[in-house]
């Protein structure tokens, strides 16, 4: 997930949001801070509807990243 397919993971998801509830993220290898805004976008949502997202098997970088933003513990990740 960089820059260049951002927008369209982020509209795909919204699209999906009820696959996004709890996303397994050991398969994330190739990003960049860009993953923050998608899976931030895709929190607000499922907040604005009662719901919250779950985050499994993320990355060590994903956590320092989040962590470095100050957004960790809004994906749960603190």
């Amino acid at each position: 997930m960089t820059q260049d397919n951002v927008l369209q993971l982020e509209k795909d998801g919204l699209l999906n949001l009820a696959t996004l509830r709890v996303i397994d993220c050991r398969n994330l290898k190739d990003f960049d801070s860009t993953v923050l805004t998608v899976l931030l976008a895709w929190q607000k949502k499922l907040q604005a509807d009662g719901h919250k997202i779950a985050l499994q098997n993320a990355p060590e970088k994903l956590i320092v990243l989040a962590g470095v933003y100050g957004v960790a513990q809004l994906l749960g990740l603190s």
